[in-house]
């Protein structure tokens, strides 16, 4: 790291520390995000990496960037994913759906907060680099500006969406304006760079979510927000945000991802996928050529049952309710723990199976290290685990695979949980 780099750190991190306390409700959403600098993008961007949000920044970028434009730019980034538009919202194509969110959330952001070439209704756009552009193209860019000048303020992007796609001629330009480039270095996902006169000053990544993944995020982003706008409520402190924001914000709360979905999805997420070939299976390509492709679903999930003492037999029935709902679907291992785990009356609850009765062998205090310690005996046999719980209990160790809390109707973990954890609260 050079010396401007260094700099260029300790001053994000300073502004970072500003943001937290001037924008209390933003910063209970940012402190959730794992920072990554990087030049792999021009500018920055929030993505979802392993379960986890990520927010990665340009140091070049952000060092031009005064105080309040980076905190504009958290801004942006926080409503992408306060209004779903990474998952459940997203909409094709890509770069269409890229504009039409930027132009709902800059609606919403302070002029003066904005970073240079930012998407706003009503405004023509600062096109980068307009001096270097072919005749044709800064034709076509300036086109695009006047149809951003020309959009209203304050619309939905399912709005600004339709309004783009009704328009072929616009659709046409964005095509031949937001030319994708080669994936980013060190990426997968396949985002690319816009070329020509690039408008907006953040970065999209295009990496695809599968539906599963999408429900898990969606979950984890609403409990967030939640939290956010409890702790902003409670302090009676929103800092800087409209009023116009806060109604949207708490609309988008009122579809509540049903935490039995959630937990189904992180289930079915977590099924080895055992794939091997057999001419008993015709191949759909190449029928009586080459073999077909078989898929066996085998169980590597470890559900561990809290049986402490503040765990009631009437809480043990309500896991049991929601694991009979699991079993319909897939298969896993259930151990049950207080202070250590009971090894010797594990079982394997088969796919199909329900049980009636209530099984409970442990009725001591409540350590969720031992279950950390279990499941790394067994990291060969399973991928992630799922404590059921009531919460009451130190935080463990650092989880060396996925993790999962189900926690009881009206009960909360005593502590923060790891970024990468996925935490589900039964509702009656």
């Amino acid at each position: 790291m050079t010396a401007k780099e260094d700099i260029t750190r300790h001053r994000f991190d300073k502004i970072l520390i500003k943001f937290l306390l001037d924008e209390p409700f933003f910063s209970s959403i940012i402190r959730h995000m794992k920072k990554v600098r990087t030049r792999d993008i021009p500018t920055a961007g929030v993505t979802f990496i392993e379960d986890s949000i990520t927010l990665y920044w340009n140091p070049d970028f952000i060092g031009g960037l005064s105080v309040r434009q980076v905190f504009g730019l958290l801004k942006h980034e926080c409503y992408h994913l306060i209004f779903d538009h990474l998952t459940t919202r997203k909409q094709e194509p890509h770069i269409h759906w890229n504009i039409a969110t930027d132009l709902a959330i800059n609606s919403i952001i302070p002029l003066d907060e904005l970073p240079e070439g930012g998407l706003i209704p009503g405004h023509k756009v600062k096109l980068k680099s307009k001096s270097a552009l072919s005749g044709e193209m800064k034709r076509k860019s300036e086109q695009f500006s006047d149809f951003i000048a020309k959009l209203p303020h304050s619309k939905a992007s399912e709005w600004y969406m339709e309004k783009i796609q009704k328009d072929k001629n616009i659709k046409e330009m964005i095509e031949d304006i937001f030319k994708p480039g080669k994936p980013s270095k060190g990426k997968k996902d396949g985002s690319g760079q816009p070329g020509g006169s690039a408008a907006g000053f953040d970065h999209h990544f295009e990496n695809e979510l599968s539906d599963a993944d999408k429900a898990l995020m969606n979950g984890k982003v609403k409990k967030i927000v939640k939290e956010a706008i409890e702790r902003a409520d409670r302090n009676n402190n929103w800092g800087s945000t409209p009023q116009s924001a806060k109604e949207k914000i708490r609309s988008m709360l009122k579809d509540v991802v049903d935490w039995r979905q959630v937990l189904h999805y992180f289930c079915g997420t977590k099924q080895r996928a055992n794939k091997t070939r057999s001419f008993k299976k015709i191949n759909r390509k190449y029928p009586y050529i080459h073999p077909g492709r078989k898929i066996k679903h085998t169980s590597n999930l470890a559900i561990y049952i809290d049986q402490s003492g503040s765990v009631t037999n009437d809480d043990i029935s309500l896991f049991f309710g929601s694991l009979n709902e699991l079993a319909k679907n897939v298969t896993f291992t259930v151990y049950n723990f207080d202070t250590n785990v009971d090894d010797i009356n594990s079982y394997i609850w088969r796919k199909g199976k329900k049980f009636e009765k209530v099984i409970r062998t442990k009725t001591g205090g409540t350590d969720f290290d031992c279950v950390e310690t279990h499941f790394r005996t067994k990291k060969d046999t399973f991928d992630g685990y799922i404590i059921m719980t009531d919460g009451c209990a130190p935080k463990p160790k650092n989880c060396i695979s996925k993790r999962c809390w189900v926690l009881l109707p009206g009960t909360k973990l005593y502590f923060k949980n790891d970024i990468k954890d996925t935490v589900v609260t039964m509702e009656p």
